[in-house]
């Protein structure tokens, strides 16, 4: 397998496909790299070099005690892009991954960075604060870590309605609903649980200002997991010059859903 060792001697699994610009994606919780397979073989039959890599605690990655905090995951990603020595990269983030692509730009700047996608982010705020009473409220997330605690398994099948918006009309394959439930369960419990507060309490409104690299950001209006209103919306007003594309009532699993639609607006970005 594909892995590095970060500086804390955490080994992270990667893959790295094709050849030519270099296009790097964060997967969502509680996923892993496989997320995005049908993005890297699209972008990559097209001349573009995909990599996407297992977070901490995810997947293929070894499984730390500690280190689910946002500049841990960003330095995590540094050190990724410092190993490829990749440059002119792009990179792109759904869900929770567009806090920690967010977060490298806000904490390492941007001088190997080409342009940055935000799908279905958390970013600016996810949960709400005292300023930021318009975020999702912090009994949501208590209850997700209840229900990770006393049944993961059976948590997050339940979870894959609301996520791929199964209960409103979208439609996923049985093999989809396998595909997931199992990559889910290969992560740390820990990781995982730990990754709720991380993204729930994270503030990225500073690191908004200081992203000064073309943005993308594609949020569905029908995501019943990240708001599209407090978080997509938001980071898109937040972010200079960026650009916004709504997909009409489209779930928060979009890439699935969605699939054909975002690998052209990936390739239409990347190509402009």
């Amino acid at each position: 397998m594909s892995t590095f060792t970060t500086d804390d001697g955490t080994e992270i699994y990667f893959k790295d496909w094709g050849s030519g610009k270099p296009v790097l994606f964060s997967h969502g919780w509680p996923l892993d790299a496989d997320m995005w397979e049908y993005q890297m073989e699209y972008l990559s039959s097209r001349g573009y070099r995909t990599i996407a890599f297992d977070r901490r605690g995810f997947g293929r990655s070894d499984q730390p005690w500690n280190g689910y905090d946002y500049d841990t995951f960003a330095d995590d990603i540094a050190q990724l892009i410092q190993h490829l020595d990749l440059r002119e990269v792009t990179l792109v983030g759904f869900s929770m991954g567009g806090g920690d692509v967010s977060r490298y730009i806000a904490r390492h700047g941007s001088e190997r960075v080409a342009g940055l996608v935000l799908l279905g982010a958390v970013t600016p705020l996810f949960g709400k604060k005292v300023d930021y009473p318009q975020g999702v409220d912090t009994a949501v997330f208590d209850g997700i870590k209840a229900g990770l605690l006393k049944d993961r398994a059976q948590f997050i099948a339940d979870f894959a309605a609301p996520f791929y918006g199964t209960h409103q009309g979208q439609t996923v394959s049985d093999g989809v609903l396998t595909q997931t439930l199992n990559v889910a369960l290969l992560a740390s419990l820990k990781g995982t649980v730990d990754c709720v507060t991380a993204f729930s309490e994270t503030d990225f409104r500073p690191d908004m200002a200081k992203i000064d690299v073309p943005t993308l950001v594609i949020h569905g209006d029908g995501d019943q997991i990240v708001p599209f209103e407090t978080t997509g919306k938001q980071a898109a007003a937040l972010i200079k010059g960026a650009e916004l594309k709504v997909y009409a009532g489209a779930p928060h699993g979009f890439a699935v859903t969605h699939a054909q639609a975002l690998n052209e607006d990936l390739l239409g970005f990347l190509n402009r």
